[in-house]
């Protein structure tokens, strides 16, 4: 991570990591899952001296997208997530924000197709589409930082759920393998909830491989 100062903070109530990826010579920033608190996300910009530049959704659940327009409203910045998700963000009944105090509906600015590089912050960032937790569920990759993003897909040791609308548990395990099968094992990942892993340890030990 030569370029590379990364943070998360856990928000909301289902303890979701939102994370914060600094470029260390620009100080522009990028904020991936703005999940909750948009004061708590001001608040870590502030302490690490970070100017952002764009947030990244990895998809459109309720635990994932609950600040984003806040931020996009403070930051005056895009918005950026798969195209397959276009109606999970747009739709709060599909994204289950209405069942909260918030209903969100969120139109993304830029779209993503699979295997699309994009640059933003000073970083080339390979979008790798992963269907199964949800239509449109995505994992941001940084090549030359050795991260990889990886959103409800991929957890240490797991894979996220597949029972909620547009869920396939089928889907989810031909996304594992994508992943695995191409990507460095020396890969560090850093998924929506809970601890980091690496590619290598999930292809030894994860039980859904």
């Amino acid at each position: 991570m030569n370029n590379l100062e990364l943070q998360k903070c856990i928000l909301g109530p289902v303890y979701t990591n939102c994370y914060f990826l600094k470029n260390k010579v620009t100080g522009e920033m990028i904020i991936i899952d703005p999940a909750d608190c948009p004061e708590k996300i001001e608040q870590m910009v502030m302490q690490m001296d970070g100017k952002p530049v764009a947030i990244l959704l990895t998809h459109g659940h309720f635990d994932h997208i609950t600040a984003v327009e806040a931020v996009k409203e403070k930051y005056h910045i895009p918005v950026y997530a798969c195209r397959q998700e276009e109606e999970m963000l747009r739709e709060p009944v599909m994204n289950m924000t209405c069942h909260y105090e918030k209903s969100c509906s969120i139109v993304p600015d830029v779209f993503l197709d699979d295997l699309d590089v994009f640059r933003t912050s000073g970083f080339s960032i390979q979008i790798i589409h992963t269907p199964g937790h949800t239509k449109g569920s995505c994992c941001y990759y940084l090549k030359d930082e050795g991260v990889l993003f990886s959103g409800d897909t991929l957890f240490c040791g797991s894979v996220g759920r597949t029972d909620f609308p547009g869920g396939s548990a089928s889907d989810i395990v031909r996304s594992l393998h994508k992943l695995l099968d191409s990507l460095p094992e020396e890969t560090e990942v850093y998924p929506g909830h809970d601890v980091s892993t690496t590619i290598g340890y999930e292809k030894r030990y994860n039980p859904f491989v």
